[in-house]
């Protein structure tokens, strides 16, 4: 059921949702940037909407709200263990549909098979998702390519329109709340972008053979392995398992799950001090073919969902997606020197 709604209209209705459980969406932080005088957009809790950010993409994604960067698992004694109490309130996430294709990817990862992730479930069984209608792509951008432009497996859709407000709502308990609100029944589509500046393009027939390929020693020096392309993107569900022992009893603690990056230095590390890669250059193949074929050979689609956080953040000015148009080539210079 579409809907128009006025500023004051789509407030009233973040609060009256905020009652039951916490709305979260990119919010401006002034000041909160990497570098002096330079401000941050990432999530946070809002109950207006004049505060989330639409026209700027987040510097990270949703991705926190469901795979906390430190997430205690449990506490423990010498004689107990004690799950933390979990959260039950609903979270109402608002993301893009790139963002919102990486939720499909999330549960992919942590719900598909035979072992579901528990601590996972616990979260994204109350989160509840509102899209942000795309009008423009942003620089870096590159979902047309990858299929996620577009997306309606959303609760609420929402985007600026003059001085209003036009929304899409697919969740029926919200409808009775809009219309409390002053909404006017309208049809309503989600705007998406179908073009992109960022173009890439995964070969059909890539294979593992890429691996081989001389692309990947130029990122020894290049790559500085600091990890920023992991904590940015919304598909990254690498973890590392932490044990805290407390000062005033050595015996008790807690186990935390954290977050952990595949491009930094002892991730790979094993038993016996057996480090299968230490080169950076592998490191960034293990990630990219990860992304753009492993996944997909066990799935059917590909891990990268087009974000372009990766290529906003690294420090080292490395794109990710020309990493991934040069695959083709890379493909080529493998075979040829085979022959």
């Amino acid at each position: 059921m579409g809907f128009e709604l006025s500023t004051g209209g789509v407030n009233a209705f973040l609060r009256e949702l905020a009652r039951t459980g916490r709305v979260v969406a990119p919010v401006r932080f002034e000041g909160g940037g990497a570098f002096t005088g330079t401000d941050c957009v990432r999530y946070a809790e809002v109950t207006d909407i004049e505060n989330v950010v639409f026209d700027e993409k987040s510097r990270f994604s949703f991705r926190e709200l469901l795979l906390p960067p430190s997430q205690t698992l449990f506490y423990f004694t010498e004689d107990s263990i004690t799950e933390p109490t979990p959260e039950t309130r609903d979270t109402i996430i608002f993301l893009r549909s790139c963002d919102l294709h990486a939720v499909k990817r999330l549960d992919e990862i942590c719900r598909g098979g035979a072992n579901p992730d528990y601590y996972y479930e616990q979260r994204r069984k109350n989160v509840k998702f509102v899209l942000m209608g795309c009008k423009k792509a942003f620089d870096s951008c590159f979902c047309v390519d990858m299929g996620t432009n577009i997306s309606d497996n959303y609760d609420l859709s929402i985007e600026p329109d003059g001085d209003g407000w036009h929304l899409d709502c697919k969740n029926a308990e919200w409808e009775p709340l809009l219309r409390a609100q002053g909404g006017t029944e309208t049809p309503v589509t989600p705007a998406h972008v179908t073009e992109t500046k960022t173009r890439v393009s995964i070969p059909d027939d890539l294979d593992f053979s890429v691996a081989k390929s001389k692309l990947w020693d130029e990122y020894d020096k290049r790559c500085i392995a600091c990890g920023r392309c992991n904590f940015s993107c919304p598909t990254c569900t690498c973890f590392s398992m932490q044990d805290l022992f407390y000062q005033d009893n050595p015996k008790t603690g807690e186990r935390r799950r954290v977050l952990a990056s595949c491009m930094v230095d002892g991730f790979s590390d094993m038993a016996g001090g057996v480090v299968y890669r230490k080169n950076h250059g592998a490191r960034m193949r293990y990630k990219v073919l990860h992304k753009v074929y492993d996944f997909k050979k066990r799935s059917g689609f590909h891990m990268c969902v087009g974000c372009g956080r990766c290529d906003d953040v690294c420090p080292e000015y490395i794109s990710f997606s020309h990493i991934v148009n040069r695959l083709g080539d890379a493909m080529k210079e493998v075979s040829e020197h085979a022959e």
